[in-house]
């Protein structure tokens, strides 16, 4: 390579300055911060929901309070406790919870090159990407709002979780049992609350449907725990299919012009 030709790394900065530049109205620090708060808050709040439903499966409240210091993912940390109070295999609840925490590793793939942290603090930042966070730093025109927005939102979200984390395993233990109250089903109408947003194109609604079948046909027949894996298997199915569907469409399309 001749000295002073730009590398890999220095052409995909040069597109996430272009992307985050094309924007030129700017957005004032302040508007950015009150955004991050409304999505941190909002979402923080329903930490309570995760703590009530986690110490009604048996789990002790060090163990609900470590779940979200350590794993800060929402729909994992559901999806967890969820296989568990049904009764499943401790190690196919965690191979779920794991499966739905991989989509974080490509958020941090396109916010690395956004954000662009020093590498110190690079560690430390990783525990804030997901979705609430990716989604308010994506959505800013510059630089220093992606950056602001993506502190903003993960610092609130990650105080308040594990506050009303801890409130709702204390009020669990002091309610008793949570299934008396309905609360056992908490859990699942958070996390519907935070999928149903983000269905936006038909593709997508097709595969939450059919993880949806999948998952409520299977329950009945396999081990708690396993339906949710068997369900993730919807997104290779539609995708195919989507992709024989152009295929078919583009073979067609030839034979027509010839």
């Amino acid at each position: 390579m001749r000295a002073g030709s730009p590398t890999v790394r220095d052409v995909s900065e040069q597109t996430a300055l272009a992307d985050i530049r094309g924007d030129s109205g700017g957005k004032p620090d302040a508007a950015v911060v009150r955004d991050a708060l409304g999505v941190g808050v909002a979402v923080g709040l329903s930490g309570f929901a995760f703590g009530v439903t986690s110490a009604g499966t048996g789990l002790t409240l060090v163990q609900t309070c470590a779940l979200s210091l350590l794993v800060f993912t929402g729909a994992s940390q559901f999806a967890l406790v969820g296989a568990l109070a049904a009764g499943g295999n401790p190690f196919a609840a965690a191979a779920g919870a794991f499966f739905l925490g991989v989509r974080n590793a490509f958020y941090g793939l396109r916010l690395s090159q956004l954000l662009a942290l020093p590498r110190a603090v690079r560690p430390f930042a990783a525990q804030w990407v997901i979705d609430e966070t990716a989604a308010v730093a994506l959505a800013q025109p510059s630089r220093r709002a992606v950056r602001i927005g993506f502190a903003v939102t993960g610092l609130s979200l990650y105080v308040l979780w594990n506050l009303t984390t801890l409130l709702g395993a204390v009020g669990a233990e002091a309610i008793g049992d949570t299934e008396a109250w309905g609360l056992d089903a908490a859990g699942p109408a958070v996390f519907l609350a935070l999928l149903a947003p983000m269905l936006k194109s038909v593709t997508e609604r097709v595969v939450a449907g059919l993880a949806v079948v999948l998952g409520l046909g299977l329950l009945p027949v396999l081990p708690a725990g396993l339906p949710v894996l068997v369900a993730a298997l919807a997104v290779p199915v539609v995708l195919w299919v989507r992709g024989r569907r152009g295929a078919t469409a583009d073979g067609d399309l030839r034979g027509t012009e010839r």
